[in-house]
């Protein structure tokens, strides 16, 4: 199976063929985006993990001191599921997570998208992790990792995805996470973080597997 660097990259050479004025812009931008250290303002490594409670896809609260008091917890921020480098994060991730469980960690995936009913049961089942709402990007905020969305993505969104954001999450059109991912001990800390403007980038879920083993 390719790595999900190898995914994200052949997304992103698709997109580059099929859109290509429109990658070069979004080149442009995350070069821009970089050279601000958007982003730059995450939680680091040692410090505290903010507490959250959000409600997961049957709109129940979840809290991360909840989660915590089972073990570890791996704690992804994504930008939602019409987001395709998501949707290959997170079936990355699905794919490890036995490995994630047997190492004594708990996996949650946050976007400020609002539970819409689309999930069965049985589907939220198979998913085998918590799928929270941060309609605000609230918690995003805290974690230093909520961004303003520029206007050439908003205007691609509406135009060429038929995506109104402000009802997708339920009021909050303009607001989503940096995609983060933070391994969080036991005690609260994070132990290893991940964080790229560039929403074509990701996290490899070896690393993920790593940091917990060396909880482990």
């Amino acid at each position: 199976m390719s790595s999900l660097k190898a995914q994200t990259e052949a997304k992103v050479a698709e997109t580059r063929k099929a859109k290509p004025e429109f990658m070069q812009k979004i080149d442009d931008l995350m070069a821009e985006a970089k050279a601000f250290q958007q982003g730059g303002q995450a939680i680091a490594i040692d410090q505290n993990a903010p507490n959250f409670t959000l409600p997961n896809a049957e709109r129940k609260a979840v809290s991360l001191a909840e989660l915590l008091g089972k073990g570890s917890v791996v704690v992804t921020f994504y930008r939602g599921s019409w987001c395709p480098y998501c949707n290959l994060q997170l079936k990355a991730l699905h794919n490890r997570l036995s490995e994630i469980h047997e190492l004594g960690a708990e996996l949650v995936a946050i976007s400020p998208e609002v539970p819409d009913d689309s999930l069965t049961k049985t589907d939220i089942a198979t998913m085998g992790f918590e799928v929270l709402s941060d309609q605000g990007a609230s918690v995003a905020s805290e974690y230093g990792i909520a961004w303003e969305v520029p206007e050439v993505l908003l205007e691609h969104m509406k135009v060429d995805r038929n995506l109104d954001l402000a009802v997708v999450n339920n009021g909050n059109g303009t607001i989503l996470p940096i995609p983060a991912t933070f391994v969080i001990n036991r005690k609260g800390k994070v132990v290893w973080r991940y964080v790229d403007v560039d929403y074509r980038t990701r996290s490899e879920p070896e690393d993920i597997i790593n940091a917990l083993k060396a909880l482990a």
